[in-house]
C-alpha cells in the first residue's frame, strides 16, 4: 500500500485558519503519540520552504539549543 503522507496532511489541513492550525500543532505535541510525528514533520516542511534564509537561520539556531 502506497500512502501519501504528505498529500494526505495537507488535504486534512487545507482550508484551515491559524487557530485550527495551531490547535493542531499543540495537540499532536502535548499528545506526544509517535503516530503525529509525520504530520509535524509535513508541517515543517511547509514551514521550512516558505521561509526565507533569515527565517531558516532562526529555526536552526532554535533547534540547536533544543537538541
Amino acid at each position: 500500500m502506497d500512502l501519501d503522507i504528505r498529500r494526505a496532511v495537507l488535504h486534512n489541513l487545507s482550508g484551515n485558519n491559524k487557530q485550527q492550525l495551531q490547535d493542531t500543532v499543540v495537540d499532536a505535541i502535548q499528545n506526544g503519540q509517535e503516530k503525529m510525528l509525520p504530520g509535524l514533520g509535513v508541517l515543517f516542511e511547509v514551514i521550512w520552504n516558505k521561509a526565507d534564509s533569515s527565517f531558516r537561520d532562526q529555526m536552526l539556531a532554535r533547534l540547536e539549543q533544543g537538541v
